[in-house]
């Protein structure tokens, strides 16, 4: 197994210095970081595995009722075999269910920044997903502020732009495989959209990263450490600087493969009208600028969710 650098969110002071290094050095050289010391409960990751457990353990018919056709996933349930990676024919086999942003009132986008759903059959389903989604946005916070420093940028740049982020809690389920599909995998080969994934790794192997040097290496998850891996968006923000890793979860050998598989990404995202525009910061001579047109994240977003299938 490959062990991802791993650093302690309580060496991070707020300036720039060992922290900042560190992160930036780790995703330049790989796209992933482990974060452990990152303040978020153990019981509170444990309560929403409990819940997010319970609700794929239901009867099919009773998990569609929470699908929302044609709002590509974004709220709700989407079932097992619908989503598809970009450049692949089959699609991945897993289920999941998606938790955005929670805006009550004063909601600037209410096109993008849809209601969420909650299963009735759960009531403790709601507050343990939300707990976790603040948890996992106020991290994501800390790291891109800690980004900001590497690249040369003011602690708070990132701040005023994902404050009303369409971000995603995703628990997955990728079920028992009972019979092999022909080029089926549990997640194959992608990128992820979003400007950071913070992930509560799964407690069963099957993640791999494409290493610089295009080798597939697995990568073990540490007891109370948050990977956390570069998106396509930030890749284009910083013109690749910070290059987005391709990463699969892949179909585990014998006993292994009718054993169910979780995990728990949160895709941060910037706010729906936010200019990705290469940052001056990261051009240069020798880093000629790869995206001389901007694009609003939601563009963007909804670019990739077609080519992905959820549009």
């Amino acid at each position: 197994m490959t062990q991802v650098p791993v650093l302690s969110l309580a060496d991070f002071d707020d300036r720039a210095g060992q922290f900042s290094s560190e992160l930036g050095r780790a995703w330049r050289d790989t796209g992933f970081v482990g974060i452990r010391d990152h303040g978020i409960d153990d019981d509170l990751i444990e309560q929403a595995y409990t819940v997010f457990r319970q609700f794929f353990a239901l009867p099919t018919e009773i998990k569609q009722q929470y699908h929302r056709p044609g709002m590509g996933g974004a709220r709700g349930y989407t079932g097992f075999g619908i989503e598809q990676a970009r450049d692949h024919d089959v699609p991945d086999l897993k289920e999941f269910w998606h938790v955005g942003r929670e805006l009550l009132e004063n909601n600037p986008f209410p096109d993008v920044l849809l209601p969420n759903v909650w299963p009735a059959e759960l009531p403790a389903f709601k507050p343990a997903a939300l707990a976790l989604y603040r948890a996992l946005d106020q991290l994501g916070g800390r790291i891109l502020s800690a980004l900001a420093l590497d690249i040369g940028l003011e602690k708070d740049w990132f701040a005023q732009h994902i404050n009303l982020g369409n971000a995603i809690l995703r628990p997955i389920h990728y079920p028992p495989i009972r019979e092999a599909v022909p080029g089926a995998v549990r997640a194959a080969r992608h990128e992820d959209i979003n400007l950071i994934t913070l992930l509560i790794g799964s407690k069963e192997q099957g993640l791999e990263i494409l290493t610089r040097d295009e080798q597939w290496v697995p990568v073990s998850t540490l007891p109370g450490t948050i990977v956390i891996n570069v998106g396509d968006m930030l890749q284009r923000l910083t013109n690749h600087v910070y290059p987005s890793t391709t990463h699969r979860v892949v179909n585990p050998d014998g006993e292994a493969a009718r054993q169910a598989r979780f995990s728990i990404p949160f895709f941060l995202h910037p706010n729906p009208d936010f200019l990705i525009q290469t940052l001056p910061q990261c051009v240069s001579e020798s880093r000629p600028n790869r995206y001389p047109e901007p694009i609003t994240a939601d563009d963007y977003l909804k670019q990739r969710l077609r080519e992905i299938k959820l549009l």
